[in-house]
């Protein structure tokens, strides 16, 4: 009896590691061509497995973007979750979100692509995500919560929208990434320069800051 758990238990283990090469080798190649430039044959042979495994896993090959795209998503939701925003003071925990929030995007350019990618088709694949609806509505309510208790303290002002400050937000860091190429050569600037991005992050932190500040209610 203990044997079959034991082989139960390693099959599973099995499954979900061979689920999760999947996946990874899948961001890779839909972040780089697109969902129709991909193809399956290649995501099998990044993960030395078959189409066939990989059909049986996600149904097709939109189904395989669509689990790709959701866990993009989860990815940058979690990263926000785990900051424990509600234990900080509100303007410290707007500053460390808006901080995450740049340095994220930075750090994934396959997420830029990938959501990038999912605007281009009308973001039909996540239209039907109950995952991807139910993470996006938690940041929405923890920048709800956030800006509450700055309220609350008396150092935000009142009135602001949780979602118009998100876009805020999630625009610069998304914009810089997304455009960093024709940025480059237009401006002839790189845009992925350390000290670049380390004055840019301070001013989309110092930007919002003064705009949800206390004293610039009116």
């Amino acid at each position: 009896m203990q044997g079959e758990m034991a082989e139960k238990a390693v099959r599973q283990r099995d499954a979900e590691q061979t689920r999760r090469s999947i996946l990874d080798a899948a961001i890779a190649e839909f972040a780089a061509k697109g969902l129709s430039g991909a193809r399956v044959d290649e995501i099998a042979a990044r993960t030395q497995t078959t189409k066939r495994m990989i059909y049986y896993y996600f149904g097709s090959k939109e189904g395989l973007y669509a689990a790709a795209l959701e866990e993009m998503y989860e990815g940058i939701r979690a990263t926000e979750q785990d900051l424990l925003l509600d234990q900080l003071p509100p303007a410290e925990a707007l500053a460390r979100l808006v901080e995450t929030t740049f340095n994220y995007h930075a750090e994934h350019p396959d997420f830029v692509r990938m959501v990038t990618v999912e605007n281009i088709h009308g973001a039909r694949h996540i239209a039907g995500s109950a995952t991807v609806s139910r993470r996006n509505e938690a940041v929405i309510g923890l920048m709800r919560r956030l800006l509450d208790r700055g309220v609350a303290a008396g150092v935000f002002r009142p009135g602001l929208d949780p979602l118009d400050l998100h876009v805020l937000i999630n625009g610069f860091s998304f914009h810089r990434v997304a455009n960093r190429h024709t940025l480059g050569v237009i401006f002839g600037q790189d845009m992925a320069a350390p000290e670049r991005a380390a004055r840019q992050c301070r001013l989309i932190v110092e930007a919002v800051l003064r705009l949800v500040r206390a004293d610039q209610a009116g």
